[in-house]
């Protein structure tokens, strides 16, 4: 009898255990601000609300599907008068850099306003009527992916006509490091607005606050703005993305090596534009095949209509089960500089517009190595460090309070 007790009790106590971790398991879910409509739909109640999104501006409801931000904010009877579209559109099927024109949504019948069209920042029209903005935008952490330069456009407009801002703060997959070359002034565009190294380690909450704390918006007027924040986001835990971010960054490898890899659009080789290998793979018919005789041929697909040497057979490397990386990568980079055909030019006028400085184009071809160029980013690094921290919301391993 005591035997029987026994067992019944041990039984008991995996069930209470597997139940508590279960509840346990719950309790830490991450919520992404968008998913936390109990703190921002009293600030919308009543008003006239425009809407910075696209297809990763989803809603999780209670049985775990993704909801459309803009659907979840008319079925909860707040005004929604129009949707501002960044590069890519609405529903992120445009190519990179291609021009995205205003329409209408086929669902809602709302306006789109494209701000990767005739104008990146909202004109004082465009706002005409509306009282507070929500931007809910997936970022990855990289300088030159242009939704932190739509952010700040629409944070300098909104603060022009005295409308406040709402972040709706979503994870950054590429948080858990910082490095890069910060930008200097002279190379600042719509792919590097701010003196920032390429990768920043902030969610695009936490990067509002340093726009607005930095004085960066035009005549460094401030906008009134609000994050909500992140709920159990633990930012040294990697991140899996539910939804693609933008049609050539396909999954978690693209995403993790996009920062090293997007290098090469500012010259001769392609970064898999055109496969289903986008930021995972690159080639040109430019480089050695002898010393790259992993090979490929891209061709038109979705998110790339005319990809980098289209049809033509490229050489170069297949990263797909390369391992994660916690820093950029250059080696690549100034290995095929190093096996390019020496008839064809290798860097091109965007590459200072994508590393941010005329430096690094002249420390690879005059043979400096990764480890030495790396060496000359630093100070701009440690300062940048400084002026990150008294932006930062959440607490990691790269952090210093």
């Amino acid at each position: 009898m005591s035997w029987f007790k026994n067992t019944v009790l041990f039984s008991l106590l995996i069930v209470f255990g597997c139940q508590a971790q279960e509840n346990s398991e719950k309790e830490i879910e991450l919520k992404t601000g968008a998913d936390q409509t109990e703190l921002y739909l009293p600030l919308l109640k009543g008003k006239h609300v425009a809407v910075v999104a696209n297809q990763t501006s989803v809603v999780a409801d209670y049985k775990g599907n993704l909801i459309h931000l803009v659907d979840t904010l008319i079925d909860l009877d707040v005004n929604v008068k129009t949707v501002f579209a960044p590069e890519h559109g609405f529903r992120g099927k445009a190519d990179a850099g291609e021009k995205v024109k205003d329409s209408f949504d086929s669902k809602t019948g709302l306006p789109i306003i494209s701000l990767y069209g005739k104008h990146k920042k909202p004109t004082a029209e465009d706002l005409k009527g509306i009282d507070i903005i929500v931007f809910d935008i997936q970022d990855v952490g990289v300088r030159f992916y242009t939704y932190i330069s739509t952010l700040h456009y629409v944070m300098e407009a909104c603060a022009e006509q005295n409308i406040p801002v709402l972040v709706l703060d979503r994870p950054n997959p590429n948080r858990h490091y910082v490095d890069g070359p910060v930008l200097e002034d002279v190379h600042k565009s719509f792919v590097g607005m701010h003196p920032v190294p390429v990768v920043y380690g902030m969610t695009i909450g936490e990067y509002a606050q340093m726009i607005n704390g930095e004085g960066w918006l035009n005549n460094s007027i401030s906008c009134d703005l609000e994050v909500i924040k992140l709920k159990n986001y633990n930012p040294d835990k990697t991140y899996e993305l539910p939804i693609k971010p933008s049609p050539n960054l396909p999954n978690s490898k693209s995403i993790n090596l996009y920062p090293s890899l997007c290098f090469f659009e500012g010259t001769n080789v392609n970064a898999g534009r055109g496969t289903d290998m986008q930021f995972q793979v690159f080639g040109s018919p430019f480089l050695d095949k002898d010393v790259f005789d992993f090979q490929y041929t891209p061709q038109p697909n979705e998110g790339a209509k005319y990809p980098k040497h289209q049809g033509v057979i490229c050489y170069g490397k297949d990263l797909r089960n390369a391992g994660s990386l916690s820093s950029i990568n250059l080696e690549w980079l100034i290995e095929a500089n190093q096996n390019s055909s020496k008839h064809i030019k290798f860097f091109n006028p965007f590459f200072a517009k994508l590393a941010g400085t005329g430096k690094l184009e002249g420390q690879i071809n005059s043979g400096m190595s990764a480890k030495q160029i790396k060496a000359s980013w630093q100070n701009d690094l440690n300062k940048f460090m400084k002026i990150r921290a008294k932006y930062l919301i959440y607490r990691s391993k790269i952090d210093k309070f």
